[in-house]
């Protein structure tokens, strides 16, 4: 098992024993809370070493305990979903084996997605689905036992000249399943063509649909739970943070207490345990206090759920790229110069009007964090400074730095192009609060060490490239996606809050400070490295097709009213 090892300088894994990397019986433990941030203790190490050591272990762990055998898969597939496998499950695994896709078990999220649909009436869901397809702005796919999977059904505007054709999606999945359609049962599948979720989740409805899918039963889909009027907080369980601490929903975030990291990136996405991001991000902040929970499960399939709605995930190519190009747009780690963190984007993520909070929403906040409100200070943790022994010092508590002094040197953040998602004055009262450069090539892009991932109207769909490109990407974001059971924050990329509150912590921890005192390159360097190869091992287009096909059975089985005889039976 590979362990951090802070005196490697060429970025490379060193095996060494763990007890040899504990840090000294002097430093006491930092805090792992239950939400999934770790609460920096200031006489502890610095919690950067630590983050990484366990999710190598944990990505190792991960790695080697996969399934190498249909019996093996098939074994671990009924221990952690307590039934059998769908029908055609051997005919994915035997893509799977074809084509080397990695990490067999790790499909939670299709677990998640559908596992309150086993609460309902097949005959019930049938009926929803059939009358969602009517629903505005939607496209279906399905197919019959004889016949490929098309495009079946679409409530789409119809497409003017110029207008972006809103069905491209379907005919994305349609190609990605060409080749392993045949093995997939009958279906019809309603698809938001749109950037953002749409299915706010009531948290009685799920957990009854959730009790019954365990007992085998099924939910009285005509007597929902009572309306309730409480918006987000619908989603969250009465007991969670989001209900039990006060939110100011005139008011803005309050600032952090205490310096704090993600170790669980997933969990740290959650507005029912973090209920700052619903003042944080366009996705909640466009909808204020929130809307009126939906009163029945509705199977529909949407680009980027948050864990608020219960929206299908889909695996979707918007963007996806095998590589980018070397030497031009993406020189070696070694031959980027520049070592600010770097964002360029659109002003997307909220409507911005006088009526609406755009200021709070996630990129105004980010463009005006970095370059606004220079008079004051930056609290920081100050990184290890030693020939090697960063893990043995006691990390102590944050200190204050100027940010004139700190910003302009650490950060390359901006809007690029013009104002966006707004009218008239607003567009002119933007163009006059933010500086609007000129977007940057991707040969420009290439040079930056660090780059930043924010969210923009959903999910950001730049990921696929960044993370490809040799910099080592600090990625905030509120959506899980397809691949986040497959991917390890601190050992392919670095997880950062949606406050932005670690960022320069994070930062200075691998670059240094304005010196370069204190950098840990060697660690950035090989994170960026993993990240890079990750995305080529893990994010091929076999892979999407893997998740898809897989899901399609899933979504296969549990839609149909004789599900039960629609199980994989392994032949001996």
């Amino acid at each position: 098992m590979s362990q951090v090892n802070p005196k490697a300088g060429d970025g490379h894994d060193v095996e060494q024993d763990q007890t040899h990397f504990s840090a000294a019986p002097a430093l006491q433990e930092h805090l792992y809370r239950s939400d999934g941030l770790l609460e920096v203790n200031p006489n502890g190490p610095h919690p950067i070493f630590e983050l990484i050591r366990n999710a190598e272990a944990e990505w190792d762990a991960k790695l080697s305990r996969s399934s190498r055998t249909i019996e093996e898969a098939v074994a671990e597939y009924e221990r952690r979903y307590k039934r059998p496998p769908p029908l055609g499950f051997d005919a994915w695994w035997a893509y799977v084996e074809e084509h080397k896709v990695q990490l067999p078990d790790e499909y939670d999220q299709i677990y998640r997605d559908l596992e309150p649909y086993w609460g309902m009436n097949p005959k019930d869901l049938q009926e929803i689905q059939s009358e969602w397809e009517g629903h505005a702005d939607s496209w279906t796919i399905g197919k019959t036992a004889d016949s490929p999977i098309s495009l079946v059904n679409s409530t789409l505007p119809r497409k003017e000249r110029g207008q972006h054709d809103l069905a491209t999606g379907a005919y994305q999945v349609m190609d990605l399943l060409k080749d392993v359609e045949e093995f997939i049962p009958p279906f019809r599948a309603v698809f938001s063509p749109h950037d953002n979720p749409n299915l706010h989740t009531d948290f009685e409805l799920k957990s009854e649909a959730l009790k019954h899918a365990a007992a085998g039963t099924f939910l009285d889909i005509n007597n929902p739970p009572p309306v309730k009027l409480t918006g987000w907080l619908s989603a969250c369980d009465p007991n969670s943070p989001a209900w039990r601490d006060p939110i100011d929903w005139d008011g803005r975030a309050s600032p952090q207490r205490t310096k704090s990291f993600i170790y669980k990136h997933r969990e740290a996405m959650d507005p029912c345990l973090h209920p700052s991001l619903l003042l944080l991000h366009g996705q909640f902040l466009s909808h204020r206090k929130g809307p009126v929970a939906h009163r029945r499960m509705i199977p529909q399939f949407s680009y980027c759920p948050t864990l608020l709605h219960h929206d299908i995930t889909p695996a979707m190519p918007i963007n996806w790229v095998p590589d980018v190009l070397p030497r031009f747009d993406d020189p070696e780690w070694g031959a980027k110069v520049d070592e600010r963190l770097q964002w360029r984007g659109s002003n997307t993520g909220i409507w911005h009007a006088k009526r609406t909070r755009w200021r709070d929403a996630q990129r105004a906040r980010l463009v005006e964090w970095a370059n606004m409100g220079m008079e004051g200070n930056l609290s920081v943790l100050r990184p290890p400074v030693g020939n090697g022994d960063g893990w043995q010092q006691r990390v102590g508590e944050p200190v204050d730095v100027r940010k004139a002094r700190y910003a302009p040197a650490m950060l390359d953040v901006a809007f690029a192009g013009k104002p966006l998602s707004c009218a008239g004055e607003m567009c002119e009262e933007l163009a006059r609060i933010f500086e609007f450069r000129k977007p940057q090539s991707f040969k420009a892009a290439g040079q930056y060490k660090y780059i930043l991932d924010v969210d923009g109207n959903g999910w950001s769909s730049r990921f696929k490239r960044l993370i490809t490109s040799n910099a080592l990407i600090f990625k905030s974001t509120i959506y899980p996606e397809w691949f986040t059971d497959r991917i390890a924050p601190w050992v392919h990329y670095i997880p950062v809050q949606v406050d932005l509150s670690d960022v320069f912590d994070s930062l200075m921890f691998f670059r240094g400070d304005l010196n370069g005192e204190g950098a840990h390159e060697d660690l950035a360097r090989k994170i960026a490295l993993a990240g890079r190869q990750w995305s080529l091992q893990f994010w091929r287009k076999e892979d999407l097709t893997a998740y898809m096909f897989r899901l399609f059975l899933e979504y296969a089985r549990v839609m149909n009213p004789d599900r039960l005889n629609m199980s994989y039976v392994q032949v001996p």
